[in-house]
């Protein structure tokens, strides 16, 4: 299907098929995991483990079949309780949300592989806690209410605290602390930012604000504007968009592997929130532009201070977090440029980045428990392993890079040849290109401290080596990354199709506003 006609795309199937149910099902599988498993917290850990990954298959499928469904449908909306679009809670999935959710599913098998080789066993509630966040990414992807998107976040969010102190240690519960209390900001500025919404234009659903938006008087844009501009001061924060960024890179490295796993794609959440709502509800034109230059400008500082942070990073685990934090400006970047082609290239950078980094935390753990000196970048004991280890971080500094052939060299370079070489294009070529470049001399630097620059005696302690779940775990990652590698052409094409489906907003407001319930039958 053409990226035209799935634009123009407005096919629903109702509720009373099959079909018709297949948005809710990755949200459901997760959220009745995670109370079975709150119930059964004192079962053994192997049935624990067995829940966990059933779910996570479960979840899967269902997302491979509401990707399916949108392929051959179109948008797919969801009315709770069968209420009218405009006065209930609606979900709705097309290409970006099936895009996130395979994402989502792809990082949660890994993780939950990786975890059995210890990390699940140092606390009872593991596995409901990651259910649950699960759960909480999930309808955060498919809600079409911004009330309940804040809803979401903040299910996720109580997962995740309890996931960053999961393990305790002294380092964890500071950084913990810290989170804590930012997203707790947060979330009080997005209520507030709610309130002014729904005050200036009576309703929070995401197509029903399109609507309103676009018939705005003039002397009501001004609290409109200021209601936008505190949704993007939140969604930065959770993205940590400049100057917003300080509070990551530690926390995430104080987290656990599988935990900053699933903390890499909460990140692209924030981005993804952004994304949503400024092209669905505020459209191409009108409110668009003054936040586009806002993002466009905040992602460039960000890119630029995220790369210096790189280079002084102490810690591979801090590297990463950094780089995290690049790859994140490097995505407002595109979508603040303001084309069609950009947001495309955009999304497959998203994809690709996020499972790059996450397969560069599961590498630092790797490497914290071979090395005595940890993943710190200073000189230290040979490690064990470290040829394997060595290639392993060779290949993951490529795709964390964007050098050829891995996908990102492919996305950046699809940025770029979108980009006019004059103006914001100019700053976009300057700032991606210079960043990249700090990025490979810091990943190069950390690779020569820990691989190569190794004294010639070796410690008689030999570490544990890594555990099948820890090995299975990394390869799902990296065979994601082969994948996105070989199968570029039809994901660009894929990502190309969401960014033209997002690009309008009447279709949506067809498909969820025209959507009308079920009829009901009283008994006599």
């Amino acid at each position: 299907m053409s990226a035209a006609a799935l634009a123009a795309a407005t096919v629903a199937p109702p509720l009373d098929t099959v079909a018709g149910h297949l948005p809710v099902l990755p949200m459901l599988v997760p959220l009745a995991a995670g109370a079975l498993l709150l119930v059964l917290h004192r079962a053994p850990m192997l049935v624990k483990r067995a829940i966990a990954f059933a779910a996570a298959l479960a979840m899967a499928l269902a997302v491979a079949a509401l990707a399916l469904g949108v392929e051959r449908l179109g948008i797919m909306v969801y009315q709770i309780g069968n209420w009218p679009s405009f006065a209930g809670i609606v979900f709705v999935a097309d290409r970006l949300a099936v895009l996130m959710l395979g994402l989502l599913a792809v990082l949660a098998l890994a993780a939950l592989a990786f975890a059995t080789g210890d990390d699940d066993r140092r606390g009872p509630h593991f596995h409901a806690l990651f259910q649950l966040q699960l759960f909480g990414l999930a309808g955060a992807f498919l809600t079409h209410d911004l009330f309940n998107l804040f809803v979401f976040f903040e299910v996720l969010l109580a997962a995740s605290y309890g996931l960053l102190l999961h393990g305790q240690g002294g380092e964890r519960l500071r950084q913990g602390m810290h989170y804590v209390v930012l997203n707790l900001v947060a979330s009080a500025l997005f209520l507030l930012a709610v309130g002014v919404l729904y005050g200036a234009l009576g309703t929070l659903n995401l197509s029903d604000l399109s609507a309103r938006v676009a018939a705005l008087p003039a002397e009501a844009r001004p609290l409109v504007m200021a209601g936008a501009l505190l949704l993007l001061l939140v969604f930065a924060l959770k993205a940590a968009l400049l100057p917003l960024y300080f509070w990551l890179p530690r926390t995430y490295a104080a987290a656990s592997a599988p935990a900053a796993i699933l903390f890499a794609i909460m990140t692209k959440l924030g981005v993804y929130a952004v994304l949503r709502v400024t092209l669905l509800v505020f459209g191409v034109e009108g409110f668009g532009e003054p936040l586009r230059a806002v993002l466009f400008w905040a992602g460039a500082g960000t890119v630029a201070l995220a790369a210096l942070g790189a280079l002084a990073a102490a810690r591979l685990r801090d590297l990463a977090g950094y780089l995290v934090v690049g790859s994140a400006g490097v995505l407002f970047m595109a979508l603040g440029y303001g084309s069609i082609e950009s947001v495309a290239t955009a999304l497959y950078y998203l994809a690709q980045s996020t499972l790059a980094m996450a397969a560069l935390f599961l590498l630092a753990d790797w490497v914290r428990r071979q090395r005595r000196g940890g993943d710190s970048l200073v000189r230290a004991e040979p490690m064990a392993r470290a040829g394997l280890l060595g290639g392993l971080f060779a290949v993951l500094a490529v795709a964390a890079a964007g050098l050829p052939p891995l996908p990102g060299f492919l996305a950046k370079a699809l940025l770029l040849a979108h980009a006019e070489p004059s103006g914001r294009g100019a700053v976009l070529w300057t700032v991606v290109l210079a960043a990249s470049l700090v990025n490979v001399i810091a990943l190069s630097r950390a690779g020569s401290r820990l691989f190569w620059q190794q004294p010639p005696v070796a410690s008689t302690l030999a570490p544990p080596a890594p555990r099948f779940g820890e090995r299975f775990g990394l390869l799902v990652l990296l065979a994601a990354l082969l994948a996105a590698t070989l199968f570029a052409a039809p994901l660009v094409d894929y990502a190309g199709g969401s960014a033209a489906q997002l690009a309008d907003p009447a279709s949506y407001r067809d498909a969820v506003l025209g959507l009308q319930p079920l009829p009901t039958t009283v008994p006599r």
